[in-house]
């Protein structure tokens, strides 16, 4: 998923082999199983692209994280302490851009990087995942049917690597072998 995200665009199980491949040795049967894992699990959706499928995620890693966090935080028997336990673990960083996010979502001034005000309802205001601000426009667009749906991987939604494959675009199943 990651390389799915920080591309943000389509990418075939190809592209994502030759990528990995330069960290460490894979198998392109191992990409494949794991990217049909993600479309069987709605992570990402696929279209056939000639013989190959071309895989694009569903929600951003941003939209994940807030999930993560949400879920995370709605398990807690105490909601209050839980977040007053995470603060005190956020870096100096971290919480000035939840400083940022509150004044956007409260319709402030969130300060640009010249230090100018700029409300928080125009396009260079979106804060991502990733703690930087950035416009609009360059934050990836989220299917929002996905969203209503629950992003929060649980343990049968972790892809399993010696899983069959799903139906090949050329024709035919593949397995892992065994």
């Amino acid at each position: 998923m990651t390389r799915v995200w920080q591309w943000n665009r389509a990418v075939t199980v190809r592209e994502v082999l030759e990528d990995l491949q330069q960290e460490r040795s894979i198998a392109y049967t191992t990409v494949m199983t794991v990217m049909d894992n993600l479309h069987q699990k709605g992570w990402v959706r696929r279209e056939v692209e000639g013989r190959a499928y071309r895989y694009t995620a569903v929600s951003t890693r941003a939209a994940y994280s807030a999930a993560l966090m949400n879920d995370a935080w709605s398990k807690s028997d105490n909601p209050a302490a839980a977040l007053v336990a995470f603060f005190g673990m956020m870096s100096s960083e971290q919480r000035e851009s939840l400083e940022a996010a509150v004044r956007m979502v409260q319709g402030d001034p969130v300060p640009n990087a010249t230090g100018q005000g700029a409300p928080a309802t125009e396009a260079d205001d979106t804060v991502r995942g990733d703690d930087s601000v950035l416009a609009e426009d360059s934050v990836p667009a989220v299917d929002d049917s996905v969203l209503a749906e629950d992003p929060v991987p649980h343990d049968d939604a972790v892809p399993d690597q010696d899983a069959v494959h799903g139906d090949h675009p050329a024709g035919g199943r593949t397995t892992s072998g065994r």
